[in-house]
């Protein structure tokens, strides 16, 4: 198993999980440092290294009116703020190779979002940065076809590379998560993340996307119970009723705390803590 080092910290089987998490979007810096900041102090008290994840724009939104983020150049001034003052790693999505200079430029970790897993340019354009990189499961994709995005990124970059398993189509607008595809994921020898958020989404079934976020505890922590997951991947939010986009996916942020405690118990009871 490989291990990939994301800033300063280190992500793989032979190390702590880590917790990857924030805002979907960012909807203004000062909810994107404030929720950063609330989440490290978390993340410090309970033991989980942690890179802050927010994205600066949402390229695959489900209507044409849906909220998108503040772009490129403000979107990135802000992730660079989030990185100077809250003084963690940062990992944001890429949507096209014409971006991963300038984002490259500013973040620890760039990520291939799971729509964008089956297409060589933008995986080649990231990994020839010789950042780290996150490549998400598409959802229409069975794991062990993530063997050929992970090779793709390894033969023209150094950075490494993780794999996030988020969910597979099951029928219309909806998502199942199969526990055996860690193990299957595990064999590719990358560093295996689970999105327990983008996991209980509902796509595609109506104007926005929805999606059950009683069921995040659940999925996560059957994740962790499988002993081959190296981080949790989580999108957070002050206030989801009001969040502009992902409302019905993302953690509220005042349950936080006992699901990093849940997940730092079942982590202990299968010897990866």
């Amino acid at each position: 198993m490989k291990t990939v080092n994301i800033g300063s910290i280190s992500v793989g089987r032979e190390h702590r999980p880590v917790l990857i998490a924030g805002p979907c979007t960012i909807e203004s810096r000062k909810m994107l440092l404030e929720t950063g900041a609330a989440i490290r102090d978390l993340a410090a008290q309970i033991g989980f290294p942690y890179i802050l994840k927010s994205s600066f724009e949402k390229a695959n939104r489900t209507a044409r009116d849906s909220f998108r983020g503040p772009g490129l150049e403000k979107g990135l001034e802000d992730l660079a703020a989030a990185r100077k003052e809250v003084g963690v790693p940062v990992l944001t999505d890429v949507h096209l190779p014409q971006q991963v200079t300038s984002v490259a430029a500013v973040v620890d970790c760039l990520q291939i979002p799971a729509f964008l897993s089956r297409q060589s340019e933008i995986i080649e354009s990231a990994a020839k940065t010789n950042l780290p990189i996150n490549i998400k499961k598409g959802q229409f994709l069975a794991p062990a076809a993530m063997r050929f995005a992970i090779e793709k990124a390894e033969a023209v970059g150094s950075g490494g590379v993780l794999v996030t398993e988020r969910g597979t189509m099951f029928g219309y607008g909806d998502l199942i998560v199969d526990m055996r595809s860690f193990a299957i994921l595990s064999d590719l020898h990358a560093p295996v993340i689970f999105d327990a958020t983008h996991s209980i989404q509902k796509p595609g079934g109506g104007h926005f996307t929805g999606g059950n976020s009683r069921y995040i505890e659940t999925l996560a922590s059957a994740a962790a119970a499988t002993g081959v997951v190296d981080g949790i991947f989580l999108e957070v939010h002050p206030d989801p009723p009001n969040a502009l986009c992902d409302a019905d996916s993302q953690l509220p942020l005042i349950k936080l705390k006992s699901l990093l405690e849940r997940l730092r118990s079942v982590f202990m009871a299968v010897g990866r803590w």
